[in-house]
C-alpha cells in the first residue's frame, strides 16, 4: 500500500473553488466525479492538482471509496456530495456518458501554499501529469503537501 498511499487526481479550477467552497461552508463529506469507470480504487490520500492555467496542487482530503455505475443512480445516491447545482449540470458535465465514478473523500485541507508543477516534477518525477491521475507512495505524498 505504501506505493499508493496516495492518489494524484486533476480537477480545473471552476471545481476546485466550488469545492473549497463548499468546504468553507462545513461540508466535511465530498464526492469527485469523473466520466467513465476511472479512478483510485484503494489509496489514503486524494491530492487534488488543478490544471490549466495554474498547474499545481491546491489541496487533499482523505480518500474513502470508489463507486462506479449509470449516472442516474449515481447522482441520486450521491449528487448532493458532488459540486454540482443540478442534474441538469451534472448531466452536461457528463457529455452523454453513461457510467460514471464517483470518489468520496473527507476532509479536504487546503494548502496555504500551492505546490507548483516545476515542485511536482523535482519531487515526485512527473514531468506531465497523467490525464488520469497518479498513485503516488506515501514518502512523496508528505513531501508534497
Amino acid at each position: 500500500m505504501s506505493e499508493r498511499y496516495a492518489y494524484i487526481i486533476l480537477s480545473n479550477e471552476k471545481w476546485w473553488n466550488r469545492r473549497c467552497d463548499q468546504n468553507k461552508a462545513g461540508k466535511t463529506l465530498q464526492a469527485f466525479v469523473r466520466r467513465g469507470t476511472v479512478g483510485p480504487k484503494n489509496t489514503e490520500l486524494i491530492i487534488f492538482y488543478i490544471t490549466y492555467p495554474s498547474k499545481e496542487i491546491r489541496g487533499y482530503g482523505e480518500f474513502l471509496e470508489r463507486i462506479t455505475g449509470t449516472t442516474k443512480e449515481l447522482w441520486n445516491a450521491y449528487g448532493h456530495e458532488t459540486v454540482f447545482k443540478s442534474y441538469e449540470e451534472y448531466m452536461e458535465f457528463m457529455g452523454g456518458k453513461t457510467k460514471a465514478t464517483f470518489i468520496r473523500f473527507k476532509n479536504l485541507h487546503e494548502l496555504s501554499s500551492p505546490i507548483l508543477a516545476s515542485e511536482i516534477s523535482k519531487i515526485a518525477g512527473i514531468g506531465r501529469m497523467p490525464r488520469m491521475g497518479k498513485y503516488i507512495s506515501k514518502e512523496t505524498a508528505l513531501q508534497l503537501i
